[in-house]
């Protein structure tokens, strides 16, 4: 099978980007691909092509050139924002190749992509024919002006059927699936399919003791981290902090003041692994709507639990009392409520936990299931 993957790298490196990478690796192992990667800029050069995505034609022209020269049995897109734009969607369906769009995110049914606006989830634009209300919020960088022609892009190829084009839509839980079905951007429904994310099965090191709460990830409002922050302030248990972000200074502020708030600074993969591994529980405390954070797979490939907000894709990946637990989203109380229950259950009970995370993983988020499901989708869609 002739497979090409097409995606649009974000400024800053995340979830997608690694995504993309690692499905490009794993069905390079014993498939025919190859991969075109466009690059989102900053200043003039980013602004120019935030405004050309709309009709991007020489993005189209590239993409046209690989399909010629390389002749794909089907094409798989990614992220189209904001360097590729739309139009490479018409291409690929001129070009009469099956195309495959994972939507890694919320951008088709909300300017702000994430679902949340000033620390809020934000619905507003999912079952609107046009999003004026979140123009007039400027979910969207802030900018009435940047959320306005973000809202127009996909207004304007909503009108002339380009969301309809392509074979299969991959959402990564039965909840994004329910939100686009839901929502006004008009794709039939038997187009969505879930495949979830995957991670590569680490090797598991000899752990004697697990201690100590752990979080990894970026330190920002929508990750929950001042909930985190205020939860912690309230117990003496330690927490072990590792990431970056604008609100890292918050973060250093309060372990001056609390010592059991340590701040890890930015960690390494390598260093990563090590303290998931050797850590009692991972916390998530989201108060978005996540895709399917890559950081609660990793968690559960080390056989370490998590407790996770419960929103959105986190009550599909933690099964409360299993290998995790659940918490009121954004409510401190609650979380300190579920800190202290964790630490009251036995070593032998928290050994079922991590046995149960570890399974977790292994029945859901291997390598080989996610290469199984994704040649099923292909194969389906080529017939």
């Amino acid at each position: 099978m002739k497979i090409l993957l097409i995606h649009t790298h974000y400024q800053q490196e995340g979830g997608e980007d690694s995504v993309f990478q690692q499905e490009y690796s794993l069905l390079a192992k014993d498939n025919n691909i190859q991969k075109i990667s466009f690059q989102n800029k900053k200043g003039l050069k980013g602004l120019f092509q935030f405004l050309f995505s709309i009709w991007n034609i020489f993005a189209a022209i590239e993409v046209r050139r690989k399909i010629k020269s390389f002749q794909p049995d089907i094409v798989h897109l990614h992220n189209w924002h904001y360097a590729t734009g739309p139009l490479i969607i018409r291409t690929i369906k001129k070009n009469n190749i099956p195309l495959i769009i994972t939507l890694h995110n919320y951008r088709l049914i909300c300017p702000s992509a994430i679902l949340m606006h000033k620390g809020q989830i934000y619905t507003k634009s999912i079952k609107t024919y046009f999003p004026l209300q979140a123009i007039k919020d400027k979910v969207y960088r802030d900018s009435y002006l940047q959320t306005f022609w973000l809202a127009f892009i996909v207004w304007f190829h909503k009108i002339l059927g380009t969301w309809n084009m392509p074979q299969k839509y991959i959402v990564l839980t039965e909840f994004a699936k329910k939100l686009f079905t839901e929502s006004y951007i008009g794709i039939d429904k038997d187009r969505f399919i879930i495949k979830p994310n995957f991670s590569e099965n680490p090797s598991l090191g000899y752990t004697s003791v697990k201690s100590d709460f752990l979080f990894i990830g970026r330190i920002c409002e929508e990750k929950g981290i001042k909930c985190l922050l205020e939860a912690f302030k309230k117990v003496h248990y330690t927490i072990k902090i590792g990431g970056d972000g604008p609100l890292v200074n918050e973060v250093i502020l309060a372990g001056k003041e609390h010592p059991n708030i340590q701040y890890l600074g930015k960690l390494e993969k390598t260093l990563v692994v090590y303290y998931m591994q050797n850590s009692s529980i991972l916390v998530f405390p989201s108060i978005c709507y996540e895709g399917m954070p890559m950081t609660i797979i990793e968690a559960l490939a080390l056989g370490t639990p998590v407790l996770a907000s419960n929103l959105g894709a986190m009550p599909s990946m933690i099964e409360d009392q299993f290998n995790g637990l659940l918490f009121e989203t954004n409510n401190p109380k609650d979380l300190v409520k579920k800190l202290k229950e964790w630490e009251s259950i036995s070593s032998e009970k928290k050994r079922e936990f991590y046995l149960n995370s570890r399974d977790s993983y292994l029945n859901k988020y291997t390598p080989e299931i996610n290469k199984k499901i994704l040649l099923n989708i292909y194969s389906n869609s080529i017939k």
